[in-house]
């Protein structure tokens, strides 16, 4: 563990790399890998890190460094309780200074301790569109009894947040992107194929969407792929 005379040589870099991080370089799970490598610089306790997302009341592990820290998160949403679900839940930074005499949570607390983890920091991401989330430090074989370590810990987290955080949204817009993108064109070749239909048949356009349902479900086949089908061949049930 660094002394407090070698902040300004160690920390503080740790510090400006995360805030250096870049979109184009990383997925969320390589940077949440990099953020634990900067951790373990700087924090005791071979610490490992997770991001835990709560969307529609129901948590989810969207990355993790190590399975120690999947694996604790899941006890924490089988107990519907615990320092990453608080933290995402109030947005408030929750711990447990020491799993193995913990003010709060004792059931997960004795899980965690059983696994050895030694100490939890869970900090609050910021909320965006309604779905709340946390980054979670776990150090394995340590304690942050002390002060001045706990205000590295914490100060460390709210560092790593921005990064981590603006990476999650950047990889659901990019997703809600790629899903945008893909219902449109469903929509085009449908749009494609009830013209033609309405031409050939002179159906209306509800008609002609009808008739484009009732082979998708005949046939257990997705309309866009009836439709798509329809379009390329001219024929409705291809042989």
């Amino acid at each position: 563990m660094i002394s407090p005379d070698d902040d300004a040589v160690a920390v503080q870099p740790a510090f400006d790399e995360l805030g250096r991080l870049s979109f184009a370089e990383h997925s969320l799970e390589s940077l949440l890998h990099r953020v634990t490598a900067l951790a373990a610089r700087v924090l005791p306790g071979e610490p490992v890190t997770s991001v835990t997302i709560v969307a529609d009341d129901r948590p989810t592990t969207v990355a993790a460094s190590g399975e120690i820290a999947v694996g604790l998160d899941e006890v924490q949403y089988r107990l519907g309780d615990g320092p990453c679900l608080a933290a995402a839940t109030t947005g408030r930074p929750t711990e447990i200074v020491d799993t193995r005499a913990p003010a709060r949570w004792a059931d997960f607390a004795a899980q965690a301790a059983r696994r050895g983890c030694g100490s939890v920091l869970a900090f609050p991401l910021p909320v965006h569109e309604g779905t709340a989330g946390s980054l979670n430090v776990y150090a394995r074989r340590f304690t942050v009894s002390d002060a001045r370590t706990r205000a590295l810990v914490s100060r460390f987290a709210a560092y790593a947040v921005v990064p981590v955080s603006n990476m999650y949204l950047y990889e659901s817009a990019v997703e809600r992107a790629e899903h945008l993108a893909t219902a449109l064109d469903s929509r085009a070749v449908i749009d494609q194929a009830k013209g033609i239909l309405m031409e050939r048949f002179k159906l209306t356009p509800d008609q002609a969407f009808q008739v484009l349902t009732r082979v998708s479900m005949e046939t257990n086949t997705k309309v866009r792929d009836v439709a798509d089908g329809f379009v390329r061949t001219g024929e409705l049930r291809p042989s």
